[in-house]
């Protein structure tokens, strides 16, 4: 493996899973190669195994030391993680490298939420109220002792809004943490313990940001439009604010109180935080991009993307900082993003392209992503990875991407043809 000849460094991504497929990419319009590292001796599941093509090769990590001598052979200057399970493994290689990233420190705080919480709590900073048991029933005593209900129960450690449920009496914590525990989340690590949080009332809220050495750029806010369903809320859209938009500048003075807290100072971060009565409150933040994040599209609403900020940011850091340091996004285009839900069940036998068609028509559509293709398997949607299909809105008011987005919410269902299906049931249209 040898970098191509006019390149002006080296970089790894640790998983390019997810949006972390987009790096590549922008590292080569910073003008770098990158190398891939495979955190795992098999691809996960959870997600389409990333594409090699772009990168100079591809080292499957076998212990910190090894691989961190063979990074150092290539002369690999910086370490990026693209998806949430490549973040301890990129904190420990570029620490035991010595070159720029976030450290191992608190690696564990930026990877397993009670952890995260219990750091931001020991700083003063606004948080949730939280307790962690391998014992369900010992869960749902606490949530009666307590008895603040609703509350959150989640994995320690995955995304996605994987098992995530909203419980307002004991049997339901009981319930929740008996579905979490002894299974694997989505990274293929078990669930040994289980997460309950007091639940946090208010409107979630999306901040993404890149770093180089602690000063940060703001990419984006959007807000989060979570409908509840069953005890879960589920992705629906993201609404793009404006910066002068309230609650943006509050939002984005309690992130940099977090950033430092978890010692976020290299690269990107993605903090999903609600606006509560007290004032913002963290949910989780992830040292590594927004998996909604499509570089085209941003460019387009934001005049920028995460993924090339990312890549400037290593590649040419003086030049990050000098253009991007300290400052906050634009909106240049309304835009919004859907996750489809579905009620239903059954095989994927046809995906309807004149349907998919008739969606990519819409005057603000600018991409349509089915998730599923013939053969797969559809069941009703419960977090991110269960929606079925992305579409990414941008348009010149907001009033003009809120009719599309009614449009396609009134065709989803249209867009798969199933074999053996169980008929949709009722679910509210367009919010």
């Amino acid at each position: 493996m040898s970098m191509p000849a006019g390149g002006t460094g080296l970089f790894a991504v640790v998983d390019g899973y997810s949006a972390g497929r987009f790096l590549p990419a922008a590292f080569a319009r910073a003008g770098a190669a990158v190398l891939h590292v495979q955190s795992t001796p098999r691809w996960l599941t959870c997600t389409p195994a990333p594409d090699l093509s772009p990168y100079v090769g591809n080292i499957v990590h076998d212990g910190v030391e090894r691989t961190a001598a063979r990074l150092a052979e290539m002369g690999v200057a910086g370490i990026i993680a693209g998806q949430e399970s490549g973040v301890p493994v990129a904190d420990q290689l570029a620490e035991r490298l010595g070159i720029a990233g976030n450290g191992t420190r608190l690696s564990l705080a930026r990877r397993d939420k009670f952890h995260m919480t219990e750091t931001l709590r020991a700083a003063g900073i606004r948080c949730a109220r939280q307790w962690k048991s391998d014992d369900a029933a010992q869960l749902a005593a606490l949530a009666t002792a307590d008895g603040s209900f609703p509350y959150v129960v989640k994995p320690l450690s995955s995304a996605s809004s994987d098992g995530v449920a909203i419980c307002r009496t004991a049997d339901q914590v009981r319930a929740a943490a008996t579905r979490i525990l002894g299974t694997t989340n989505l990274f293929e690590q078990p669930n040994a313990e289980v997460l309950m949080q007091s639940y946090l009332d208010g409107v979630e809220y999306i901040v993404d940001v890149v770093l180089h050495d602690g000063v940060r750029h703001v990419c984006g806010t959007w807000r989060y439009d979570k409908p509840l369903r069953d005890g879960r809320r589920l992705y629906d859209k993201d609404v793009l604010l404006a910066p002068d938009q309230a609650p943006v500048a509050d939002l984005i003075r309690y992130v940099d109180t977090v950033l430092p807290a978890l010692d976020i100072r290299h690269g990107a971060a993605h903090a999903e935080v609600i606006m509560t009565a007290d004032g913002p409150a963290l949910v989780e933040v992830g040292a590594r991009l927004n998996g909604n994040m499509d570089p085209e599209f941003h460019d387009l609403c934001l005049g920028g993307n995460q993924a090339d900020l990312t890549a400037l940011s290593f590649a040419r850091p003086d030049e990050f900082v000098r253009l991007h340091g300290g400052t906050v996004y634009q909106r240049r285009r309304a835009a919004l993003v859907y996750n489809a839900e579905t009620s239903a069940t059954g095989t994927v036998e046809a995906v309807d392209e004149e349907v998919l068609a008739s969606i990519a028509a819409l005057p603000t559509v600018r991409l349509v992503v089915p998730k599923l293709r013939p053969g797969d398997r559809m069941l009703p949607t419960v977090d991110l990875l269960t929606s079925t299909l992305r579409v990414y809105f941008a348009g010149d008011s907001d009033a003009d991407v809120l009719a599309d987005y009614r449009r396609v919410v009134a065709m989803r269902n249209a867009v798969y043809r199933l074999t053996d299906p169980v008929p949709h049931a009722s679910l509210s249209g367009a919010r």
